[in-house]
């Protein structure tokens, strides 16, 4: 009896309109003064309250006189009820007021069930576009909530990282004290969805789930150029892998090296760099025009066939098995 009058007071209604809806659904129709007597509550607190259900619609006045009241059948208080709160949320989500002109919060969550029900949510609720970095864990593991939101008609873009693949572009940053800790670290994640709501996070490893959410447009926008850089790159290496890495180095490292290595020379690789030992390197390890124009043809083909930088991304149905990822896997 208490629990049930838990409930029903979670839904609205005063202590003493609460017992009289479980008298009335147990008793049957009564007036108020039997309805006062059952429950040694004062007639008057009583008359008032049945009034109040019955202009709520929870209870019904039966004809004739004295004046009795009934309850509702269960389905139909319930029914009630719930087509009154959904009506209610549904205002109050469109009309209360939104703040503006202000930076949106960074909410911090921790757990691993906690930021996948977090971002499972979120998928359900996109209209438009979700944009998702992923480990091949992580794509195994939301094929499901991906795959609906392509049901709904939502466009999903996805790129996959491999072992090793996440760290090879940052291995040259010297006296990075965080690398370590990213080594022994997780599997980093980000998603974009309707290029508002962010996630950023990392799962697996030595230390917990642990994620970031926001809508700050900048974050937004730092994440979908990270997303399109590695896309480009991609397809680039996918189309001209081998004379980009004579050119500039494995994961273009000779790069890296030129620009964050302060000495300007040494290979973040440990390999041997040409360039110590000949400055014309550049130049005479430059590849000829053609070299490029070779990969144009086949480029301006897929234009023709309306394929687009996308294809290079898997779609949603495939990620766990060979996805393609956004650049090579463990030993690029």
């Amino acid at each position: 009896m208490e629990q049930l009058l838990h409930h029903l007071r979670n839904l609205g209604f005063t202590e003493i309109e609460s017992k009289i809806m479980v008298d009335l659904a147990e008793h049957g129709p009564a007036g108020g003064y039997e309805v006062a007597k059952r429950l040694g509550a004062s007639r008057s607190n009583v008359y008032a309250a049945m009034q109040r259900l019955e202009r709520q619609g929870a209870l019904e006045r039966m004809s004739g006189e004295p004046v009795r009241y009934r309850s509702l059948k269960p389905e139909e208080l319930t029914r009630m009820i719930s087509g009154r709160v959904e009506a209610s949320l549904a205002y109050v989500e469109k009309s209360l007021p939104r703040s503006s002109g202000t930076a949106a919060p960074f909410l911090s969550i921790e757990g691993d069930q906690a930021v996948l029900d977090a971002l499972v949510r979120e998928l359900g609720r996109a209209e438009h576009e979700i944009v998702v970095d992923v480990w091949r864990e992580e794509a195994a593991l939301l094929r499901e909530p991906l795959a609906e939101a392509e049901a709904r008609g939502v466009k999903v873009l996805w790129a996959c990282d491999g072992p090793e693949q996440s760290l090879s572009r940052t291995l040259a940053w010297p006296g990075w004290r965080g690398l370590e800790e990213r080594k022994r670290g997780g599997r980093k994640f980000s998603f974009v969805v309707d290029r508002e709501w962010c996630m950023l996070g990392m799962r697996g490893g030595e230390f917990e789930t642990g994620a970031v959410i926001t809508e700050h447009p900048v974050m937004a926008e730092l994440l979908l150029h990270h997303f399109t850089q590695e896309m480009v790159l991609f397809q680039l290496e996918q189309d001209m892998g081998d004379t980009l890495e004579s050119r500039y180095g494995r994961n273009f490292g000779y790069i890296q090296s030129e620009y964050v290595t302060p000495e300007g020379l040494a290979d973040p690789y440990g390999e041997e760099d040409e360039r110590e030992n000949d400055p014309d390197f550049f130049r005479k390890s430059a590849p000829e025009t053609g070299a490029f124009e070779e990969a144009a043809p086949g480029l301006e083909a897929e234009a023709e066939s309306g394929v687009s930088a996308e294809a290079g991304l898997g779609p949603v149905s495939e990620p766990a098995s060979e996805p393609a990822s956004k650049g090579t896997d463990s030993g690029s």
